[in-house]
C-alpha cells in the first residue's frame, strides 16, 4: 500500500497494470466522502491491459490530512502524484467532486490530460432546494445522521439498502472537519464560464435519477464543452457502484484505441 507525502498529508494510492500496455494510463479520482475503492470494477477491468492509478484524496479512506478550502489544492495533490509516478499524460476520470478536480487539472495543465471523463459531475456548484436545506441543517444534527441523509439521497430507488448502509459507514469514517471544509470548497467551485477552453475530448456520464447533481445541471455544462460525448445511465449519483458494468463499458468505448500514446 504505497503512500506519497504531500503538504502534510500521506496520500494512499494504487498503481496497477502493465507499464507497456495499450494507451496512456487511466487515473481515477473519487468524490466527496468516498475513497479509491469506488473504482474497483473499473480497475479490475482495465488493469489487465493498461496502467491504472487511483488514490484516496487527503482525509479520505486510508489517506491522512486535513480538509483544504479549494478544489485547486486537491488538484495539486493529484498532480503531485502524477509527477511522483512520472505520468506525463493520462486519461483523467473523476466522479462528482473528483470531476471538479479533473476539470481544474484540464484547465490548468491541459498538456497532462489526453482525455477527460466526468462522472456525475458539474462545472458550477448549484444545490437543489432539498440538498441546500440539508446542508444548512448540518450544524444542527449529529454528524453521522447528516452523512447518512446525504448518502441515502445519492442512490436511485431500488438500490439494496444493505449496500447503502455499507457506504454510509464508510463515508461516516471521513473526519467531520474534512467533510465540511470540502463542502465549502465544492460550494465555491465555478468554472462554467471557462469550460469552453477545454479542448480535450470529454465524456460526460450522468445518472438519470441523480438528485445530488441533477442531469439538467450537467446538460448546462455540456453546452459549453466544444467536444463532448454524453451518456445517460439509469442510476442515481453513485454510478461507479450502482451501475459499474455500464460505466465501465462507456469508459472502454471512449478511451479505446484513440488513447494510444
Amino acid at each position: 500500500m504505497p503512500q506519497l507525502e504531500v503538504d502534510g498529508a500521506a496520500l494512499t494510492y494504487d498503481d496497477e497494470g502493465p507499464r507497456d500496455g495499450d494507451g496512456v494510463p487511466l487515473v481515477f479520482v473519487h468524490g466527496w466522502t468516498a475513497d479509491r475503492h469506488r473504482w474497483d470494477h473499473q480497475i479490475a477491468h482495465f488493469a489487465g491491459k493498461r496502467r491504472v492509478v487511483r488514490l484516496d484524496l487527503r482525509g479520505h479512506g486510508q489517506s491522512t490530512g486535513a480538509g483544504v478550502p479549494t478544489i485547486e489544492e486537491l488538484a495539486g495533490d493529484v498532480l503531485a502524484l502524477l509527477d511522483h509516478l512520472e505520468i506525463e499524460r493520462c486519461v483523467l476520470v473523476g466522479h462528482s467532486m473528483g470531476g471538479m478536480i479533473s476539470q481544474t487539472i484540464a484547465l490548468s495543465h491541459p498538456e497532462r490530460v489526453e482525455r477527460l471523463v466526468l462522472v456525475g459531475s458539474i462545472s458550477r456548484m448549484a444545490f437543489s432546494r432539498g440538498r441546500g436545506l440539508l446542508m444548512a441543517a448540518s450544524t444542527l444534527v449529529p454528524f453521522k445522521l447528516f452523512v447518512a441523509a446525504n448518502i441515502q439521497r445519492a442512490f436511485a430507488p431500488g438500490y439494496p439498502r444493505e449496500r447503502i448502509k455499507e457506504h454510509i459507514r464508510a463515508s461516516a469514517a471521513t473526519p467531520r472537519e474534512v467533510v465540511m471544509t470540502l463542502y465549502g470548497a465544492m460550494r465555491a467551485f465555478d468554472v462554467l464560464d471557462r469550460v469552453g477552453e477545454i479542448r480535450t475530448p470529454t465524456l460526460l456520464v450522468h445518472g438519470y435519477h441523480d438528485i445530488q447533481l441533477p442531469v439538467k445541471q450537467m446538460l448546462r455544462m455540456a453546452t459549453a464543452y466544444p467536444d463532448a460525448v454524453i451518456r445517460i445511465i439509469d442510476a442515481g449519483h453513485e454510478l461507479p457502484v450502482e451501475k459499474p458494468a455500464e460505466l465501465t463499458a462507456a469508459l472502454d468505448r471512449f478511451v479505446g484505441p484513440a488513447s494510444v500514446a
